[in-house]
């Protein structure tokens, strides 16, 4: 009860600094451990060049199992933090354990896709044998496994969603730990391990992912008393399920549009695969960034909508506000250190070959950091506002309508000689601020439909 009562009277600034530093930590250290994945395979004795670049084709697949985990889990977090904001606990506990019953069908799926479609989704990317040979090994394993990171996601936010974001934090780091310790005795080969090379790399990080959701299983069965666990609340609710992806579903979508974007990225750079590895590697440095972002959005949003359960004005603008500055405020930390340290990030990776085109887009694509920070946290609102569309179209703006015509339209001025490949990163900010002003115009609407209309 103290943690729900929490939610509900301690101020809104308060409650987002304790609740988003752990949620922003965690997002941070996930992002780090991809970082060093690639840092440790890049490091590789042989094939390191290969083995990037198999790193980055796999990369989409990946994303997309986390937006489909992720994004059931925020639609199950504003669902049951309002429901608790309104004191249905019954419904609360239905609402938790039909995320669970959605989490095992989730798995299913990537099970499925792990065992037949993985050889054929590498080599639409590229000819190379040895890439699609480490990329097959590395994805393959990843999907098999993958239950580690489906139900990681959904315990995280289920404690997130009755303020025990810092439990959800433990879990996290425990898993990227342990995810680090192993990855240089399974790629290398240390003491009794064989050296497995990139296979070694992927069962180090579904060990941690593994690790993470157990633990996390524990702290939600033992914590999150403000509802019922038991497995009669797993059975299929249709009307459960519909307002779980109602605010879930744009969010899946959000997150699949990065997968997808990434993917035809991935395409469009094909004619260079150096440019192609560095897109891969800078892209994980991007996320190091924008998840300081998305771990204040997933404070944002349940403080909004237990808010907003509550009908409570002051607490939600309150969220809003707080929201947006902290927001700001970490995405220009992003850009001084992205800007900073390029030559430093390249050494890490030992990006050899792609070290110029890695160097260009990081100095250009991070001026987009602080407008792409601030289209997050829009999200994040929306979500909790039941205003799932907007944030579907900010979505669709940023990682499909935009980014890919204007990338593709620059490649072709590339691939024709008349200017660098640089020209194609600038097709990140342009896209931004683009969708940073429609978020704007679409917060000032709901503002006004929803907040201000509130008894």
């Amino acid at each position: 009860m103290a943690e729900s009562n929490k939610m509900k009277d301690m101020p809104v600034n308060k409650l987002m600094v304790q609740m988003g530093i752990p949620m922003i930590l965690s997002m941070a250290l996930q992002a780090v451990y991809n970082i060093v994945d690639s840092a440790f395979v890049g490091n590789m004795r042989s094939g390191s060049e290969a083995a990037l670049n198999a790193l980055t084709l796999v990369f989409p697949v990946q994303m997309l199992m986390v937006a489909v985990g992720i994004g059931t889990g925020v639609g199950t977090n504003a669902l049951l933090a309002r429901t608790l904001g309104q004191g249905n606990s019954k419904k609360a506990a239905k609402v938790a354990g039909n995320s669970l019953f959605l989490g095992a069908i989730i798995y299913i799926v990537c099970l499925l896709f792990g065992i037949f479609g993985v050889k054929a989704y590498i080599s639409s990317q590229t000819v190379d044998p040895q890439v699609i040979s480490m990329g097959t090994n590395y994805l393959r394993i990843c999907c098999v496994i993958s239950f580690g990171i489906i139900f990681f996601s959904l315990f995280e936010k289920l404690l997130q969603a009755t303020g025990r974001s810092l439990y959800s934090t433990i879990g996290q780091v425990v898993g990227a730990v342990v995810n680090i310790i192993l990855d240089p005795i399974m790629i290398y080969g240390i003491g009794p391990v064989p050296e497995m090379g990139v296979k070694g790399a992927a069962y180090a990080t579904v060990i941690g992912q593994v690790v993470s959701a157990i633990l996390l299983f524990v702290f939600h069965m033992k914590l999150n008393r403000e509802f019922e666990h038991d497995t009669k609340y797993m059975k299929p609710d249709g009307g459960i399920i519909k307002e779980i992806y109602a605010i879930g579903l744009p969010a899946i979508i959000a997150q699949a549009l990065m997968s997808i974007m990434v993917y035809v990225m991935n395409l469009i750079l094909k004619f260079s695969p150096s440019a192609q590895t560095a897109y891969g590697l800078f892209y994980k440095v991007q996320q190091f960034v924008l998840f300081l972002a998305f771990g204040l959005r997933d404070a944002i949003t349940p403080i909004i909508a237990f808010s907003y359960g509550m009908h409570s004005k002051k607490r939600i603008k309150d969220g809003i506000r707080y929201g947006l500055l902290y927001t700001i405020v970490l995405m220009v930390m992003g850009v001084a250190i992205t800007e900073i340290f390029p030559g430093e990030f390249a050494a890490l990776f030992n990006a050899g070959a792609s070290r110029e085109y890695f160097i260009g887009a990081m100095r250009i694509v991070s001026i987009s950091f602080i407008f792409a920070g601030i289209n997050v946290a829009y999200q994040g609102i929306y979500q909790a506002l039941d205003g799932g569309m907007e944030s579907l179209v900010i979505s669709l703006l940023r990682q499909l309508i935009i980014i890919l015509p204007l990338a593709g339209i620059f490649s072709f001025f590339v691939r024709g000689g008349h200017i660098g490949v640089s020209l194609i990163w600038w097709a990140f900010p342009i896209t931004e601020v683009t969708a940073c002003i429609v978020g704007y115009l679409f917060l000032k609407r709901i503002n006004k439909n929803k907040v201000e209309s509130l008894n």
